[in-house]
């Protein structure tokens, strides 16, 4: 990262939706490389891997959309694929992967603009986290996922308990058919820093 740039750190201490719009708007132009590409970042790889292995059927919405990695992970495997995210700035850069049947703007802290079930599929990478959305945002996955619906979200390990996911999901079994808790590595091998070491949880789970 250059010395301008957002950090891991900044994100993580992020606290309220409009510290996320303004973090975002200023990394939104070199987050591919100042952050995907230096930090070695695997965990949107990782998620779509558990995702795809679980056969989703369209239409996806990408929570968390960001510059569009995942959705150019899951070009030509399943579609359509639709993204929302909370920076328009980061929307602009991921629409220009071409990956997307629609992109739209929206704080998962709240409702989206989006019919209850209107998704056979949910997908989410890096946005379940302390900094980032709470657990209490979970209730909106269920929301916009049709009967049956698969979602795989990632939720950092170290915020799996302390942040309240743990209990959430506890809440949450009546409502699920099926939930599968996979760890795996944030970044990769040419990670640096104190967060290159960090783990994950991916979600797969699936509404009753």
């Amino acid at each position: 990262m250059t010395q301008d740039d957002p950090d891991l750190d900044a994100a993580y201490a992020l606290q309220t939706p409009e510290d996320s719009v303004r973090l975002y708007r200023d990394w939104a132009e070199t987050y591919d490389s100042a952050f995907i590409d230096e930090m070695d970042y695997r965990l949107p790889a990782h998620v779509a891997r558990v995702f795809l292995e679980a056969e989703p059927q369209g239409p996806v919405l990408d929570l968390g959309a960001g510059t569009g990695v995942m959705g150019a992970l899951l070009a030509g495997r399943v579609a359509p694929v639709d993204g929302t995210d909370i920076s328009r700035e980061m929307l602009e850069v991921a629409a220009r992967k071409g990956v997307y049947r629609r992109l739209f703007e929206g704080d998962l802290t709240q409702r989206l603009d989006v019919a209850d079930g209107s998704y056979q599929s949910v997908v989410s990478s890096g946005t379940f986290t302390t900094g980032h959305v709470g657990p209490d945002a979970l209730d909106e996955v269920l929301r916009l996922l049709a009967p049956g619906g698969l979602a795989a979200i990632s939720v950092n390990a170290k915020h799996w308990q302390g942040a309240g996911f743990a209990d959430a999901f506890d809440r949450m079994a009546p409502n699920l058919a099926a939930l599968e808790r996979t760890e795996v590595p944030i970044y990769g091998p040419r990670a640096t820093g104190p967060h290159a070491t960090d783990t994950g949880f991916v979600l797969l789970f699936r509404k009753a």
